[in-house]
């Protein structure tokens, strides 16, 4: 039996570590509150991506009624170059950000690609 999504995530232990009984209490406790900050960091990045993805299926959409192609050289060109300054300004290695990026942007035209053919076949293209 499989679990569901809803199921692990009431299983998560926020004090989980392989450190307990091994490091000193204090540092525990400031370890597991940074920690938290984390959590919560990650939950809102994953809620943006799926906000951000709401959004390029829509573009996807329009793209497909409008037979666009998936791919915006362009725009993934100039995407990556405000990326890399936003990086810099926030400290944030611009090598990483633009990994960070190129796989969105590889997920994104995967996903316009898909609803590309979706289109296609409802619109007997």
């Amino acid at each position: 039996m499989s679990e569901t999504t809803h199921e692990r995530s009431t299983e998560y232990d926020p004090s989980a570590s392989s450190l307990s009984g091994e490091v000193d209490p204090a540092v525990m406790q400031e370890l597991l509150l940074i920690r938290s900050s984390i959590d919560n960091i990650d939950a809102a990045l994953l809620n943006m991506l799926a906000e951000r993805f709401k959004c390029t299926q829509r573009v996807g959409w329009l793209k497909a009624r409008h037979q666009l192609p998936a791919s915006d050289p362009g725009r993934e060109t100039a995407q990556i170059a405000r990326l890399h300054r936003l990086a810099e300004e926030a400290h944030l290695d611009p090598v990483f950000a633009e990994k960070f990026l190129n796989f969105i942007i590889d997920e994104v035209i995967r996903h316009h690609e898909a609803i590309s053919e979706t289109h296609a076949a409802e619109s007997g293209l």
